[in-house]
């Protein structure tokens, strides 16, 4: 491996250690529906977005909720010392890619037959915390 090579690597590996995300692959839903929770919880904070999809009528909303308090779980493992309810978790990023699509086929009258696409989707949340942005803020020097 060259040395940029490894330089860039190395910079990507610092950002994701204060990078605290988690990501549901293959979730059998169709994008446009999960997109529409997204769109919701987006911005929010923690505790109001689980209380939010815990209490959603749509169907994809438990593996969104699901999704959510995984993500919790990966912050807490990068930051052990530290509290929840201390660290104004919110969610600064989620955003949905569509995944495989499994293309089956249903019989149509007069001997046809019409195409069903089950799709599916990747989902990805990433967390922030307002008092680690306000400590980093803090430590680093003005120009002026």
């Amino acid at each position: 491996m060259g040395a940029r090579k490894r330089n860039r690597a190395n910079q990507i590996k610092e950002a994701r250690k204060n990078t605290y995300m988690a990501v549901l692959r293959n979730c059998p839903t169709s994008p446009r529906k999960m997109r529409l929770l997204a769109d919701m919880i987006r911005g929010m904070d923690v505790n109001q977005a689980l209380d939010l999809l815990k209490y959603s009528s749509k169907a994809a909303s438990r593996d969104m909720e699901k999704l959510v308090l995984s993500a919790v779980a990966n912050w807490q493992a990068k930051n052990e010392g530290a509290r929840i309810e201390e660290s104004n978790l919110y969610i600064r990023e989620v955003y949905v890619d569509q995944g495989r699509t499994l293309k089956r086929i249903q019989p149509a009258p007069q001997g046809r037959a019409h195409r069903i696409r089950k799709r599916s989707n990747h989902v990805t949340v990433v967390l922030d915390s307002l008092v680690l942005q306000e400590a980093e803020t803090e430590n680093t020097p003005n120009n002026e």
